[in-house]
């Protein structure tokens, strides 16, 4: 039986004892439910842009954007326990209502939850660039997945993609402009120069400081013509 390549390994990473207690009392309060199709409408009882993030980490992106923009509703996308648990804590403390967090594999979520067309902006905010020439397979963003990402956009949502890592912001852009349904916002056709809806992170202002670089790419879904 072929097994589809993960982009991501479960880590048995540290978990204090709050976020094990947010994973077991919080989370069933914002998990997205994947029983049924999605809908935003009904899951947050509002009309609403919605914007999924991947990977989210800490959650320290999703959650300044979800207190900056109380008019979008937001996905969380996580793996790992630790992250997810300091969401949900951040979450409560904020009394943020605009957010559901899926705690799982995303692929599987696009597949066979979220709709097509049903997403304003999908947001991939530096993922494991899988250094090592032998695990490039093991990249979250390859030709089936921008596909799949594509076509849960609603026409003219945005894909935006940030990595620190030169040589896979180089395969990223490639793979992006390979994809017939989608169109690069960037006006000389390369990386978006600035990218103010994306908060900057501790992380990234550290590695900003050592004179580590960043690369954002914004791509929409093309419109249809008529």
């Amino acid at each position: 039986m072929h097994r589809p390549v993960r982009s991501f390994v479960r880590r048995a990473g540290r978990v204090t004892l709050a976020q094990r207690e947010a994973l077991d009392t919080l989370l069933p309060s914002y998990v997205l439910d994947t029983k049924q199709a999605f809908c935003a409408g009904s899951v947050f009882e509002r009309q609403a842009p919605c914007w999924l993030e991947i990977g989210f980490g800490n959650g320290q992106a999703l959650l300044q954007l979800a207190a900056q923009h109380p008019e979008v509703d937001f996905i969380g996308v996580e793996v790992h326990d630790p992250g997810v648990g300091r969401l949900l804590i951040g979450l409560q403390e904020h009394a943020l209502t605009n957010v559901r967090v899926h705690h799982g594999d995303a692929s599987e979520l696009l597949r066979d939850v979220i709709s097509p067309a049903s997403l304003d902006r999908i947001m991939v905010f530096f993922p494991d660039p899988w250094p090592k020439k032998r695990h490039h397979k093991r990249r979250l963003l390859q030709p089936e997945m921008v596909t799949l990402l594509a076509s849960r956009l609603r026409e003219a949502g945005v894909l935006h993609t940030a990595t620190d890592w030169e040589a896979y912001a180089s395969h990223m852009l490639e793979v992006l402009q390979g994809e017939v349904g989608l169109q690069n916002l960037s006006s000389a056709g390369g990386f978006a120069p600035d990218c103010d809806v994306r908060p900057e992170t501790h992380f990234e202002r550290r590695g900003r400081r050592l004179g580590h670089g960043v690369w954002d790419l914004l791509f929409a879904r093309k419109q249809t013509e008529l």
